[in-house]
């Protein structure tokens, strides 16, 4: 895990041991260190991942697909987001080149295959409308659809407070209690931990 960009966001590098073969998820900033952190562990760069379309978790798309040649990879309710994200950064006063378009589109059941590895895809909008989190052996990645003690925004244009709360209890809390779960900000947590005391799911 890599803590990148102006906001904080969480990226996170995940690579298999035998292959060498990784993935990169939310690349919000901060490209040289993402692509310092790959050349150290010696991994191949398959796949860019956008749990969503905001430009904190994507705004590095066009430099790491440009250096790795990696797929990228995002649902296609957020792929307008990915294409005009300038405009996106503006708004918070920041500078950040639109990203490429996808290789790829992900929907629901998905697998990516990373070497001896595989993510399973869960479409889990509600922060935004193409939102998605990513399950591996007991771990998932959950973009900013919940975070240790909170969810995410659901004030932003696409966003669903009632249909975040409907796929963290029907998708997330699903998993098993012993789940670790990596959200976009903040610490990782348990899926046991937030169902029984993320104060939005046990008010």
């Amino acid at each position: 895990m890599l803590v990148v960009g102006p906001i904080q966001s969480n990226c996170y590098i995940l690579g298999c041991e035998r292959t060498k073969e990784s993935a990169v998820i939310d690349p919000g900033g901060d490209a040289d260190r993402i692509l310092i952190a790959l050349a150290k562990d010696r991994l191949r760069c398959l796949y860019i991942i956008n749990t969503h379309g905001h430009f904190d978790h994507s705004a590095e798309n066009k430099r790491l697909k440009k250096v790795t040649g990696a797929q990228l990879l995002i649902h296609p309710a957020d792929a307008p987001m990915i294409l005009n994200q300038s405009r996106g950064g503006g708004m918070w006063g920041m500078a950040v080149e639109d990203s490429p378009p996808p290789d790829r589109y992900l929907k629901e059941g998905d697998i990516i295959t990373i070497g001896d590895l595989s993510l399973k895809v869960l479409h889990t909008p509600g922060h935004s409308p193409g939102g998605i989190s990513l399950v591996t052996d007991k771990i998932v990645f959950v973009g900013d659809t919940l975070f240790a003690g909170s969810i995410g925004r659901t004030d932003f244009p696409g966003g669903d407070y009632e249909g975040l709360l409907r796929h963290v209890r029907n998708k997330i809390f699903t998993l098993g209690d012993d789940v670790t779960v990596y959200p976009g900000h903040g610490p990782k947590t348990t899926v046991g931990r937030e169902r029984k005391t993320n104060p939005f799911f046990n008010s």
